[in-house]
């Protein structure tokens, strides 16, 4: 209280003074340390430039070169050599191992996990497809909802269906289109169905019925809602 009854006798500009020569004496005891510090932001930022500007972008522009021929074994269902390699092309593990901060590396998570599903792995197919990132923009929301859907399809192949239910409803909400998003709904109906829980079943057909009435699930849809109706 002394102290500060002694500020307000002084004038502004003492005030004013004193605070300067606090500060001052602050940096004089502490310059070595403040001196590390802003040296360490601009290292950390500078970094940060590198690393997106030149570190990320090598490693994406190889990346596509590799994930080129492995997309072609892909496109020919050529899923075990798509995924290992042939000694000469790169498979998608090679991508992932040697390009994991790329985007590519992220995407062929979602290749592998098809190729492992076709091959019948379906924990490594699991294990791959949930290492997928989604991302934004259109032509990937129709990606990120196939990857969903897939990780609900193996769940429902291991009767775990609430689980499925799960990531079809994810799918649903990652892409809102007449394609895509009725499939889901129907599937995410039928895995109700088989937990009996026909309330939800009957809703996920009746969205599909009123949303997506003209999607290729929509055009017999009413047979299902029909057959849910009478379970109830």
């Amino acid at each position: 209280m002394a102290n500060k009854a002694k500020q307000q006798e002084q004038a502004p500009e003492q005030v004013i003074e004193n605070a300067l020569g606090e500060t001052q004496s602050f940096f004089e005891k502490n310059w070595k340390t403040i001196v590390v510090a802003v040296a360490a932001i601009v290292v950390i930022v500078g970094g940060w430039f590198l690393y997106n500007n030149v570190y990320v972008q090598g490693q994406s522009e190889k990346a596509s070169d590799a994930m080129f021929a492995a997309e072609q074994l892909f496109a020919a269902e050529q899923w075990d050599v798509a995924l290992n390699g042939d000694g000469t092309a790169a498979g998608f593990l090679e991508v992932i191992d040697n390009y994991g901060v790329s985007a590519e590396a992220n995407l062929a998570n979602y290749y592998a996990g098809i190729c492992y599903l076709k091959l019948g792995d379906n924990e490594n197919a699991k294990k791959y497809l949930a290492a997928y990132d989604s991302t934004k923009g259109i032509p990937n929301e129709v990606i990120n909802a196939q990857c969903y859907g897939l990780q609900g399809d193996i769940l429902c192949d291991e009767q775990d269906y609430e689980g499925a239910v799960a990531m079809y409803k994810k799918a649903v909400a990652e892409s809102d289109n007449n394609l895509t998003a009725p499939m889901y709904l129907k599937k995410m109906g039928l895995a109700y169905e088989a937990m009996t829980s026909y309330a939800e079943a009957l809703e996920a057909y009746k969205t599909i019925e009123s949303k997506y009435p003209t999607s290729m699930e929509g055009r017999d849809i009413a047979k299902y809602i029909g057959a849910v109706e009478q379970l109830q």
